[in-house]
């Protein structure tokens, strides 16, 4: 397998004596990809919990393709200093046809989940949104031929069937179409992570990291001009800080998939309920429903589980084979 390029936002460590940091380092090297894969994906879900909050707040008070627009805008802004630095052709993609693949993809499943946003409460957006692990994990069998031990698709069971019990009852009870709408956009976001998988083949964290929030914002932006409004000063500083957060989390989500095999760090991202209930209470006084907290127990209960038997030394035969180029 030819070793990917070199990420040129992952900088060594100076030389000599080692500190804590550098020590800590060394330990998260120690453990096994797998378990490196599976705390990437946990610290996504956490940015992405945070933000999803913010995006929610920001989106009630303007349409929503303009809110999509403008925090894809803001993630290229902040990401410009780091292409200022390095220079532009540090991130100049090897095939610019599988940035823009993967980009439209995600604008289509960013387009249906900000149609839904403001509508519906964030423990069960998050909770919709837990079928893509689902998709993801088949589409990574078939796409890249990742070993599916039952182990995974055990955990990805358990931790479905915790989300149908926090969202059966709502879907059941004809709580309106925007949930039908935010469980569309699934299916669209799978497709675009196994792009990502796929990118990491032949591309830098870095340079996927700039061309999405590039393509997604030349993509978003004839959708947000129609109804468009002028925010206010709290609002661009509230983008901002959502630019900032977006690209950290996917940061961490492509660095999770780069370390480890896509289908394997998908049961973690059932904590990002328990996230979203915490935030959803402190900020929204949305109170976590009794369905919520033990669909939350059960999905715990599966992340600890899968987290452990994945801790248990699982050999580079495991690791599953190098992810072929996708044909775009």
């Amino acid at each position: 397998m030819v070793p990917p390029p070199a990420d040129p936002t992952a900088a060594p460590g100076p030389p000599g004596r080692q500190g804590p940091a550098a020590g800590w380092a060394g330990r998260l090297r120690a453990t096994s990809p797998t378990v490196r894969g599976l705390m990437w994906s946990a610290a996504a879900g956490a940015v992405f919990s945070v933000l999803n909050a913010l995006m929610r707040a920001l989106a009630q008070h303007l349409e929503p393709f303009q809110a999509q627009f403008l925090r894809y805008l803001f993630g290229l802004v902040v990401l410009l200093p780091l292409v200022w630095r390095r220079g532009a052709a540090a991130y100049r993609p090897q095939r610019v046809s599988g940035q823009f693949l993967r980009g439209a993809f995600h604008t289509v499943g960013l387009a249906l989940w900000f149609t839904a946003l403001p509508r519906i409460p964030l423990a069960d957006m998050t909770a919709i949104g837990f079928t893509g692990p689902i998709f993801i994990m088949i589409g990574a069998w078939l796409a890249f031929k990742e070993p599916m031990r039952w182990e995974r698709w055990l955990a990805a069971a358990i931790g479905f069937g915790g989300v149908l019990i926090v969202v059966g009852p709502k879907l059941g009870g004809g709580a309106g179409a925007y949930h039908l709408v935010m469980l569309a956009s699934a299916p669209m976001f799978a497709a675009s992570f196994l792009l990502t998988k796929g990118l990491t083949r032949y591309e830098t964290t870095g340079t996927i990291l700039v061309w999405q929030s590039l393509t997604v914002t030349l993509f978003s932006l004839p959708l947000a001009l129609p109804g468009w409004q002028t925010p206010t000063g709290w609002q661009w500083a509230g983008f901002l800080v959502c630019g900032f957060l977006g690209s950290l989390g996917h940061y961490c989500l492509t660095r999770s998939f780069r370390v480890a095999d896509i289908s394997a760090t998908q049961s973690v991202k059932f904590l990002d309920l328990v996230w979203a209930s915490l935030i959803g209470w402190l900020v929204f006084a949305d109170l976590p429903s009794r369905s919520t907290l033990l669909g939350g127990a059960v999905i715990c209960a599966a992340t600890i589980w899968i987290a452990l038997r994945e801790s248990r030394g699982h050999g580079p035969a495991d690791a599953g084979p190098a992810v072929p180029a996708p044909r775009t």
